[in-house]
């Protein structure tokens, strides 16, 4: 048995069209799986999507692109219901899509910036979960994956309301995974920095960047192939002993205090309109 064959599998990935949610969608297309691409702009979804058919299609359709916008609640049921028109199920939810921190500290977090990272990625998620649980318990089987933050277990000082964000997702998926054994299988997976377009501010300073690696044991940040592989055994057989996990891809950084000249460096290298005072 191939413990990470993703064959006949449907997949839906939110924020799909870069960064980390790009290399998940990829990398389920290539063990196999049947992608959805999903992010904001149809556009984006369309071109993803038809790289994936190029590379991996073999003649055949693997991916489409079906845009959804994580503010929109309704836009996410429109996601799920075109999946359910186009393929008959959701075998793996991959709950990538998030509102990006907006750096600054907990004192100057102005309360609809609050409420509506909190509505988004916390809220939002929960409903797109219960989207498509009814279908998979039906089955018999399903998985969801969220995609959490290191930030979640080891907070920054600049960055308080999206990684409370992140530590409620982190006991969201321990309640579902409870809530819905044996036919859902619920894990979370916990990035640290990752090489993508959101950090990219981070990366490219490398004066920054090596003040941050050496806070991480690893001494590197992570790539986005790295949290996708998480993702494929997750999703694949090797994980069907596997609930409620959160597994971190952070080089073991949350397992460390932050430190508050690291988020210092951070904040200071963010454009003006990413960032409160």
């Amino acid at each position: 048995m191939n413990l990470f064959d993703l064959s006949d599998q449907v997949a839906v990935v939110t924020g799909a069209t870069k960064g980390i949610g790009r290399g998940i969608a990829e990398r389920l297309a290539e063990h196999g799986a049947k992608v959805v691409v999903s992010s904001r702009h149809q556009q984006e979804c369309d071109a993803v999507a038809i790289a994936l058919n190029d590379t991996y299609g073999k003649g055949a359709q693997v991916a489409v692109g079906i845009a959804s916008d994580l503010e929109d609640i309704d836009s996410l049921q429109r996601l799920i219901d075109a999946t359910l028109d186009k393929w008959a199920r959701v075998d793996t939810l991959v709950c990538n899509a998030a509102i990006l921190p907006t750096i600054g500290p907990s004192k100057s977090t102005p309360p609809d910036f609050f409420d509506g990272l909190m509505r988004a990625n916390v809220h939002h998620n929960f409903r797109l979960c219960h989207m498509v649980i009814p279908q998979m318990v039906e089955r018999g089987e399903g998985r969801i994956i969220i995609i959490g933050s290191a930030d979640g277990e080891s907070p920054t000082p600049s960055r308080m309301a999206y990684s409370l964000s992140k530590a409620a997702l982190a006991h969201m998926t321990r309640c579902l995974a409870v809530e819905f054994a044996p036919q859902v299988r619920v894990n979370l997976v916990q990035p640290g920095i990752t090489r993508s377009a959101a950090s990219e501010p981070v990366w490219k300073n490398e004066q920054v960047l090596d003040s941050i690696t050496k806070t991480i044991p690893l001494g590197r940040i992570a790539e986005p192939d790295e949290v996708a592989a998480a993702v494929i055994f997750l999703a694949g057989s090797g994980g069907k002993s596997t609930t409620g996990a959160c597994i971190p891809v952070d080089g073991g950084s949350a397992r460390l205090p932050a430190t508050t000249e690291s988020g210092d460096q951070i904040e200071e290298i963010f454009e003006p309109d990413h960032k409160f005072n």
